[in-house]
């Protein structure tokens, strides 16, 4: 059984920094791998993917801003955000699947971890 917990959230300031982590276990396959988020509409938002051979995406509201990275041998997947604005808020969750062509359905996610809160404050 995959597990993905993600950890790092938390409050930051309008502009700061924050780097969120999603530790992975029970994969015994290269998969993609994706940072997202959820709409006012409570539908799922890709921001940043990292495919098996290692080509990323990124939405355009986080472009030149965030940055995923994946660490194979600590089995842990980065989010690392730069510049954060208020609209950023929400609650992230790293998942995994086949995840092409970028960005995805919601359903193509066949994991995913339960989620971490980042907050922005003026």
């Amino acid at each position: 059984e995959v597990q993905m917990a993600e950890s790092g959230g938390g409050s930051v300031q309008n502009g700061g920094s924050l780097r969120l982590s999603c530790k992975i276990s029970g994969l015994t396959f290269e998969t993609d791998m994706a940072w997202y988020r959820q709409t006012p509409q409570n539908k799922c938002e890709f921001v940043a993917i990292i495919t098996v051979d290692g080509t990323t995406w990124y939405a355009d509201s986080v472009k030149g801003r965030f940055t995923i990275s994946l660490d194979n041998a600590k089995e842990t997947l980065y989010l690392q955000m730069n510049n954060v604005k208020p609209e950023d808020a929400n609650v992230y969750r790293c998942g995994a699947g086949y995840l092409e062509p970028m960005p995805p359905h919601c359903d193509a996610l066949d994991s995913w971890g339960q989620g971490t809160r980042v907050a922005v404050s003026s």
